[in-house]
Order: structure tokens, then sequence, then C-alpha cells
């Protein structure tokens, strides 16, 4: 088991790729970092998910302006996470779009959550100087907003709880391409530190059902066939289904956080331990479990502190 906290080791550059899923479509994926999205129409450029410096996004950047020099018109942020909003002002996009379920987070937790996960994974903050502030969105939406890029339609949909309250997803119902967010990942640990663990799975069966032929997940590859599409959903419905359904046998044993966490570990290391940050995800994803099936449905606000205090208390 690793004895450093979270990925504060983990500092390997990533190789990154810029992928046409569609027409307009592409995927910016790094080896398991988290992922971006861009889709070009005739008028304008929408960005999905911005990283978490300007100095990280100069990379995105600068993948759109080897395809197109077409004005970056609308960020659109599907969760609140530092690492996919705090590199928003290297686009100067001219709207910023979020859930009002996400601007909630914001201002709730905006900044907790930024010095929480600048604790727990380092190398994805590198430039950290340069950012201005936390991201405000100029658009917000309570189910679902659509936008014309030119020859482009673009929806924008809160389509359930899962990752967070307020995740949000970008669907392309033309091109049939889906930009998940870390509602779906592939090949690497959902994190659940924020998760509404019971509604996620129904909200990934209205994922599946849209019928996706391309589907850019939180972290990982970019899916480019139906049969991979629905893998992804349903790999990422396996895991947070089994991580609370254990979780309540564990409380239904009596068992304590710590031995949910043993007896958890133990399980899921043999199915997902080679998946990305399973090690650094498992035991705030406990956490948040244990608290759920428990009846605190509103997730508590992780801070550096609390984080490096409960890898303490699991981990050893």
């Amino acid at each position: 088991m690793s004895k450093s906290f979270a990925s504060q080791n983990d500092l390997q550059d990533k190789q990154t790729s810029f992928v046409k899923l569609a027409q307009g479509c592409y995927a910016y994926t790094a080896e398991g970092d988290p992922n971006s999205g861009v889709i070009i129409g005739e008028d304008a450029i929408m960005v999905v998910e911005a990283q978490a410096t300007p100095r990280m996004a100069k990379d995105v950047m600068a993948k759109i302006r080897s395809v197109s020099d077409k004005p970056i018109k609308y960020l659109v942020l599907s969760h609140y996470h530092a690492v996919r909003v705090l590199g928003a002002s290297e686009y100067k996009a001219d709207e910023i779009i979020m859930s009002d379920k996400t601007l909630d987070m914001v201002n709730e937790r905006g900044k907790e959550d930024w010095l929480s996960e600048f604790q727990r994974f380092p190398r994805l903050f590198r430039g950290h100087e340069s950012i201005p502030g936390l991201t405000y969105p100029s658009i917000t939406f309570s189910d679902s907003m659509s936008i014309d890029l030119g020859n482009k339609k673009v929806i924008i949909k809160h389509v359930g709880e899962g990752h967070t309250r307020g995740d949000a997803v970008v669907w392309l119902p033309e091109e049939k391409v889906l930009f998940a967010g870390d509602l779906v990942e592939f090949k690497a640990t959902p994190y659940c530190g924020d998760a509404q663990l019971a509604k996620w799975p129904k909200t990934l069966d209205v994922l599946a059902n849209l019928s996706p032929e391309a589907l850019v997940p939180g972290r990982g590859d970019a899916l480019q066939s139906p049969q991979a599409c629905l893998e992804a959903i349903q790999g990422t419905k396996d895991f947070v289904s089994m991580l609370f359904s254990e979780t309540k046998k564990c409380i239904q044993r009596g068992y304590t956080l710590k031995e949910s966490y043993d007896h958890i570990m133990e399980i899921m290391q043999p199915l997902y331990g080679d998946w990305v940050i399973f090690e650094h995800c498992l035991c705030f994803n406990v956490k948040r479990a244990y608290d759920e099936a428990n009846g605190i449905e509103h997730p508590k606000i992780w801070t550096d502190a609390i984080d490096m205090e409960m890898w303490k208390r699991l981990k050893t």
C-alpha cells in the first residue's frame, strides 16, 4: 500500500493526445489525468473542462489552435472540482457555463476544495500562482440548455446527481458524442468524496439510454464505439454500486469506518487496483459512502486538514 499521501508522489509527466471523435469534436486526454473536450462549429468553439491552472490549459489551447482559429465563445464546466475549473482564464471565453447546483458548490466549498485538491495532487497544479481566483459562471441553468455553434447543435444537460449534486454533460445529438465529465470514468477510479451514491447509478442509466457512439470520460481514453461507451458507463456503475452496497453491509454488521475501509479495500483492490488513482481515492470514497449510508445526504466539506487526518486514520 502506498505510504505517501494521495498523489503527492505522482510527479511523472503524462503523454497527451488530441483525438478527433467526429466532425468538429475532439478529446484532449492525458493517460488518466483530467480530460477536456473541444467542439468546433462554423461560428465558434466550445471547450468542455478547463484544467487546473492557466498554465495547464495552455496545452489544450495549443491543440485547439492546431485545428482551428475560430473564437472560443463557450467554456462548459461539468461540475466544480478545482482540477477541472481553475484554468478557465486561459481560454478567454465569452461565456462560462455551469449548472445552478454547481454554482451552489462554488459558493459553499470552492476555496476549501481548491486547497484540498492542491494538497492531494500538486502535479496537476503546475503554474498555480497564475490562478486568478475561484471560477464563477456567467451563465447557469437548472435542467438543460441548447447552443448552436454554427451548424453544430450542442445540448448541455443536468441529467441527475452522481459524482456531485451538480453534474452536467454535453451531448451532441446529431453526432451522438457525449462529454460525460466525471460521471463516467474509463480504467480510472471514480472519485466519490462529494458523491450522491444512491443516485449515481440511475444517472448513468440515463446516459446509457442516449446510446452514445463516442464518449469523453472524466479520466481515461476517449471511447470511439457504441460498445466501448456502454462498457465505460457500466464499469463506472459497477464500481460505485459495489462501493455503496458493501459499505451498507459493513454498517449492518456494526463495522467502524476503519473496519469498513479495510473490508472494502480487500474486496475491491483485486478488481480495481490497477485503475488510475485507486489508492488515492478509496479512503475518501469509503468515508463518503459510510456517511451517506448513515443518512448524511449532503457531503461534508473536505479541507486539506481533514484530508490528511482521514488518510492517516484509514491507512494506518
